[in-house]
């Protein structure tokens, strides 16, 4: 009925953060010349795209300054 407790060996899992392996991985190849030119051609675009939204949308998020004036006077005259 009562189970015996039997220390278990958990020292193959302090072992493991320092396992190192004996097989190199195979070398990263370099990228081509057109490669390189997209990933720039397409950071440009993007940095571009959202450059443009802040510019087109700056009239749409700045108030008015003649506005406040004529709705007072609309106001008064009710």
């Amino acid at each position: 009925m009562f189970r015996r407790r039997e220390p278990v060996p958990f020292a193959f899992l302090a072992d493991a953060d320092r396992f190192r392996s004996n097989v190199t991985p195979p070398p990263r190849q370099r990228s081509s010349a057109g490669q390189l030119a997209g990933r720039w051609l397409l950071g440009l675009t993007i940095v571009a795209g959202l450059v443009g939204s802040v510019i087109l949308g700056m009239p749409a998020l700045a108030t008015p300054s003649g506005t406040p004036a004529e709705q007072s006077q609309a106001s008064q005259g009710r």
